[in-house]
């Protein structure tokens, strides 16, 4: 149940952010990398998340 509150509240926190993000995300004048960063973030939590849930027992 406690996964879920979290899921939940990330996923409300994208829908909230999404536009704010995105359009920086495409703005000409940024950085080329700037969509890259997002994937990096997506990719470390997802490694933080699955690492959490590992037990020391599982292969």
């Amino acid at each position: 149940m406690n996964n879920q509150r979290l899921v939940i509240l990330l996923l409300l926190i994208a829908y909230i952010f999404s536009p704010t993000l995105f359009s920086w995300i495409i703005n000409p004048e940024g950085a080329w990398f700037r969509p890259y960063i997002v994937w990096v973030l997506v990719i470390i939590i997802a490694y933080v998340v699955q690492a959490r849930r590992k037990r020391p027992h599982d292969f």
